[in-house]
């Protein structure tokens, strides 16, 4: 119980400021009906949820990147995150996704979004094409830049993975394959008059993996010290935009349940910093050396989201968040389960070995 209050303490407190808020806008709304506040806070807590399943697998990589940070940019992580994570990701980047789309005024949608918000959430639907194309190129090149890395020795599917290692080896095969995989998304999947757009959104998200890819390595972690704050700096930023590629479709899906911006917001954030709070979590434990094939696993929920996102573009498919969420929380468990079946292979040989 120390250990669980140690931990998610800080987002316990976070998540019953959010709940209370939601609470009293509901009450405020409709005039001091407890109902309709009693559902205002049933909606936050399952968006924190829902929200809380569809990035597990983002904490997982959040981890593998966090532990090579310094103490101060883990904090920042946490703190400073946050921040940008709810109010920056999840509320203005959303804003100013429908402001570009639907070539409102920034302050003009602010207003929409509270004043209107029905209008709000059919302008943030019908941006759903370049979202989704954004997030997909890049959290697909997150995905592929993991599984074609002909450094890594520990695989999880080892006939498949060995196999992308090599292919690995040629440089940029990545951006390759997911420029293919977005030109044919968009040929076959996206209607004519949509295409551009969705083309040039997909082009902005591989560019952004890839300068922060730049960035990253510019400033590797295993630089001198001097360069310590600046790598914390990079790994930071390339957090903050993983982050966002997972909640941009956690927010459109969000309004399915209302269009309440301040219950959306109340609920993203309690997902998010439990999220946060997480990784940390799994940092502080050694996660990640305990179950050796918990970060193979994320990756592969990740690959499966990415090119959810890419099918999405259609107006033909729709694949509800929580089969979603269920995908990717299936790769985490299963990875769980053989990270402990290999912890136990070994146990079991190494006394046979000494003999």
């Amino acid at each position: 119980m120390q250990s669980f209050t140690r931990n998610f303490g800080f987002a316990l407190i976070v998540s019953l400021i959010c709940i209370a808020v939601a609470t009293v806008d509901g009450y405020l709304r409709s005039g001091g009906v407890i109902g309709v506040a009693l559902s205002a806070l049933t909606i936050a807590v399952l968006l924190g949820i829902l929200e809380l399943s569809l990035s597990f697998d983002n904490a997982v990589v959040n981890a593998s990147v966090l532990q090579n940070m310094d103490a101060k940019w883990q904090r920042r992580f946490l703190t400073w995150g946050i921040l940008i994570a709810v109010f920056g990701m999840r509320f203005i980047f959303p804003i100013v996704i429908v402001s570009l789309t639907a070539g409102l005024g920034f302050i003009e949608v602010v207003q929409q979004a509270f004043s209107e918000p029905e209008t709000y959430a059919r302008n943030l639907v019908n941006a759903h094409v370049p979202i989704s194309a954004f997030g997909g190129s890049f959290l697909m090149l997150v995905f592929l830049k993991y599984l074609m890395d002909p450094e890594k020795e520990l695989h999880w599917i080892d006939p498949i993975e060995r196999v992308f290692a090599r292919i690995g080896r040629l440089e940029t095969i990545q951006v390759v394959i997911t420029g293919v995989v977005l030109l044919l998304a968009t040929h076959f999947l996206v209607p004519k008059e949509e295409q551009l757009t969705a083309l040039t959104a997909g082009v902005v998200g591989i560019l952004v993996y890839l300068l922060m890819d730049a960035i990253s390595n510019l400033f590797n972690v295993d630089n001198i010290a001097a360069k310590a704050s600046a790598a914390g700096l990079a790994s930071f930023l390339y957090l903050e935009v993983l982050d966002a590629s997972f909640s941009l479709d956690g927010v459109i899906g969000a309004f399915a349940l209302t269009n309440d911006i301040v219950i959306i917001a109340a609920g993203l954030t309690i997902g998010a910093i439990f999220v946060r709070s997480l990784t940390v979590m799994m940092v502080k434990s050694g996660t990640l050396e305990a179950y050796r094939f918990l970060e193979h696993g994320a990756h592969y929920g990740i690959g499966a989201l990415a090119t959810i996102m890419l099918l999405s573009m259609s107006p033909n498919i729709h694949i509800p968040e929580v089969v979603t969420g269920l995908i990717g929380a299936g790769f985490i468990g299963l990875a769980v389960w053989t990270s402990l079946v290999a912890n136990r292979r070994e146990a079991h040989q190494k006394p046979t070995q000494r003999v």
